[in-house]
């Protein structure tokens, strides 16, 4: 089974914190949001992710 993780979005609410990354990429305790949000999925024994890229398509692929 994949997990389809909804990573689009322009990010205006925090856009004061995200001008120079898109939102998944944003750190929490040193990783990105996305990896805590994969890593949630991955403990229950789900490891293929499609990510649905919006906003900044090209920052969140260079990253990952």
């Amino acid at each position: 089974m994949k997990v389809v993780i909804l990573c689009g979005g322009e990010g205006t609410r925090i856009r004061d914190v995200s001008e120079a990354l898109p939102k998944p990429m944003l750190t929490i305790g040193g990783m990105p949001i996305l990896w805590h949000i994969m890593g949630i999925y991955a403990a229950h024994g789900l490891r293929e992710f499609v990510l649905a890229l919006g906003s900044r398509a090209g920052l969140s692929r260079s990253i990952s």
